[in-house]
């Protein structure tokens, strides 16, 4: 009986532990396929079985476009990743491929901005989990005369919109910081 206790336990510890790695994969993945491609990201395209066709660390131009084997420019700003792969599918279906695999890899994202009273303002390379309060940490620190509760965000989608955020606020890339000065 206590054999058979044991072998329930380790196989239903098993089960969690592959459910939660099972889980974690399924939300990293589709976190990425939403992802918006911008001019500075840096991407890699896998054609399945066409290394020749593949591409490995290439930056986003300032146009938003990368350059493909044979089909040349692809304009892939403002895509997700999942738009951007069926765009270059279509491009090698049919003249080049029958059916073709296109897979997006973001080696590494474009950066974000910090700037007002911390100590070292400036661009940031994004990492996955970014808050406000790592960013400031990265830009090092507030300054002595730094408001840490007055602190503004502009998203890169919305330049016009300038919301007031908390330490704890998400960051995306291509996101702006301004710690504001505190009058007391």
């Amino acid at each position: 009986m206590l054999l058979n206790l044991k072998i329930f336990i380790k196989t239903y510890l098993f089960i969690v532990c592959f459910l939660s790695i099972l889980t974690t994969t399924i939300a990293s993945a589709q976190e990425t396929d939403d992802y918006i491609l911008n001019s500075d990201d840096v991407v890699s395209v896998y054609v399945y079985d066409e290394p020749d066709l593949s591409l490995d660390n290439e930056r986003v131009s300032n146009l938003g476009s990368i350059t493909m084997p044979l089909v040349g420019t692809v304009v892939v700003k403002g895509l997700s990743v999942t738009q951007a792969e069926e765009k270059i599918e279509g491009l090698y279906k049919g003249d080049y491929l029958k059916n073709p695999d296109v897979r997006i890899v973001i080696d590494e994202y474009r950066q974000f901005f910090v700037n007002g009273e911390v100590k070292k303002p400036g661009a940031f390379s994004f990492r996955k989990g970014m808050t406000v309060q790592r960013a400031i940490t990265l830009a090092g620190g507030f300054t002595e005369r730094a408001s840490k509760s007055d602190i503004t965000l502009i998203e890169e989608g919305n330049k016009n919109i300038t919301k007031e955020v908390s330490l704890n606020h998400s960051v995306k890339p291509g996101d702006v910081i301004t710690v504001q000065e505190s009058f007391f």
